[in-house]
């Protein structure tokens, strides 16, 4: 995400990153490329014209020029305002000491909404441990309340719906009701979406408002609309007060514009962005995290985050004894290929870890099906091929590849490379540092 911005951003940057001193022409060349690198972004152009003036009177002043690295200063500065120009601290829902805690969706049609339901269902169903409903009452759009039927079902949340007859007012009280008497934690209302923001729209809003009296109101935007996410944003922030923004489609926007200016155009914080088309690709929002990654710092917080979520300690304990014995198998690669993808693209991975920036691999474009391939090799193994991959020969690796609709070769290639992984392995073991230079090579052949 941000793949433009991100680029464009550390350019700009390059040339003060590594000066012992600056001089004003230095400074100011950096705050025109930065200036056009946010507007290229769609940046709102109130708000990129008070960020660089924000960045310049700091780069300008005492903290750099008493700097001992004042280049890096710069960096630090820029990194510092782009924290909180998207919000600062990062904010989240607070819940009722009375349960259920109500929040209340809101957004065009065609934000996302819907799934944002119930993915956000599925978050705090699994980080917070809470039991959740939803209530479907976008009666208008064709087939809405189907599918918050489906989704709701697939993130574990209990499903309040009366069809498309009944007046959503109606089924929001219904379902607040419903919540209580089922001891629920947690109550999500989807409510209906407009093509644009209307009059209907909002009424019908403040009618449910009215009513079920929501803990908090979230507006979800559609990233890759750019400023015309804000503008919508701006305009629910004057007719209806929301709390806070769910950013849906984040993955897909590689200029980063309705992220870097909804919370300074509206004053609400972004609380969620979902990150790809999986339930589990929802997360919270933090805004000094996304800074680090749009300047390649990386963000090793929310990648051990991740793994940590994947990690069973005792689990982690058998593995370890395993590596130790040399019995690391295709199983066990099997298992641990299937975790990391749990956590996400790769390519998402790969611009979480530090010092990548302006380096071949933050470019790196992951063909994920290439470990649809990997899983269908070793899936096409006996358990004692898996066991004991040196036995793979001849007939073997042709039965092997017939069964995974590979070819001789590419079974190979994945026998060799976990014998290079298993050298790596118990050279580790015995303190020996690897040559990763040559097995890259190697790899590469």
């Amino acid at each position: 995400m941000f793949d433009s911005l991100s680029e464009k951003l550390q350019g700009a940057l390059d040339g003060v990153r590594q000066r012992g001193a600056l001089t004003e022409d230095d400074i100011a060349k950096a705050m025109r490329e930065i200036r056009l690198a946010l507007l290229e972004a769609d940046v709102n152009f109130k708000v990129v014209k008070q960020f660089t003036a924000a960045v310049k009177e700091r780069a300008t002043g005492a903290e750099v020029a008493k700097s001992l690295n004042p280049g890096q200063q710069v960096v630090k500065i820029v990194n510092e305002e782009l924290t909180a120009l998207m919000g600062g601290s990062s904010a989240g829902i607070t819940f009722s000491p009375r349960p259920p805690t109500i929040i209340l969706m809101a957004g065009l049609q065609g934000s996302g909404k819907t799934t944002a339901t119930a993915k956000l269902a599925r978050y705090l169903k699994e980080q917070k441990g809470s039991s959740v409903a939803v209530a479907a009452c976008d009666v208008y759009r064709p087939a809405a309340v189907d599918q918050l039927v489906k989704v709701g079902a697939q993130a574990g949340a209990t499903v309040y719906e009366r069809g498309t007859d009944a007046n959503p007012v109606d089924i929001a009280a219904w379902a607040r009701d419903q919540a209580m008497r089922d001891g629920k934690d947690v109550l999500i209302v989807d409510t209906s979406g407009r093509l644009h923001v209307d009059q209907a729209l909002m009424k019908e809003l403040a009618d449910i408002k009215k009513v079920i009296r929501p803990h908090t109101v979230l507006l979800v935007v559609d990233a890759m609309t750019g400023q015309d996410a804000v503008n919508v944003a701006e305009q629910f922030a004057e007719t209806a007060q929301f709390d806070g923004v769910v950013m849906s489609k984040l993955d897909g926007d590689a200029r980063g514009g309705a992220a870097l200016s909804v919370k300074a155009v509206t004053g609400k914080p972004i609380l969620f962005a979902s990150t790809g088309e999986k339930l589990g690709d929802f997360e919270a929002f933090h805004p000094d995290r996304m800074a680090q990654r749009i300047l390649g710092m990386g963000d090793v917080l929310s990648f051990i985050e991740k793994a940590e979520r994947q990690v069973d300690e005792d689990e982690a304990k058998v593995l370890e004894a395993k590596l130790r014995r040399n019995e690391f198998d295709l199983d066990d690669f099997l298992g641990q290929l299937k975790k990391i993808r749990r956590m996400g693209p790769l390519t998402s991975l790969l611009g979480m870890l530090p010092g990548l920036a302006g380096h071949q691999l933050s470019k790196m474009k992951v063909d994920e099906k290439e470990f649809d391939r990997i899983e269908a090799i070793i899936l096409s193994m006996t358990p004692d091929e898996r066991r004991r991959p040196d036995i793979i020969k001849g007939r073997r690796r042709a039965r092997i590849a017939a069964g995974s609709g590979t070819t001789v070769q590419q079974v190979n290639q994945l026998v060799k490379q976990f014998g290079e992984m298993r050298k790596l392995m118990r050279g580790l073991q015995q303190g020996k540092m690897p040559d990763l230079g040559a097995m890259m090579r190697q790899g590469g052949r």
